[in-house]
């Protein structure tokens, strides 16, 4: 059917900005991901290996 008949008219403009809204949106997510991902501190080798002798020292029951 022909849109233009049927009195639908998208313009592309609206597209666009749809568009550059998600990639905007997605761009955000990642960035936000990556400051929760660098602000968690991270375990030294020394600190796994504490982590593992307390766990084989509790007694199970």
């Amino acid at each position: 059917t022909d849109m233009q008949k049927e009195g639908v008219i998208e313009p592309l403009t609206v597209k666009e900005q749809a568009i550059k809204s998600a990639a905007e949106a997605a761009s955000m997510i990642l960035r936000i991901d990556d400051i929760i991902a660098a602000s968690k501190p991270k375990e030294t080798e020394t600190e796994k290996e504490e982590g593992k002798e307390e766990e084989s020292e509790t007694p199970e029951f």
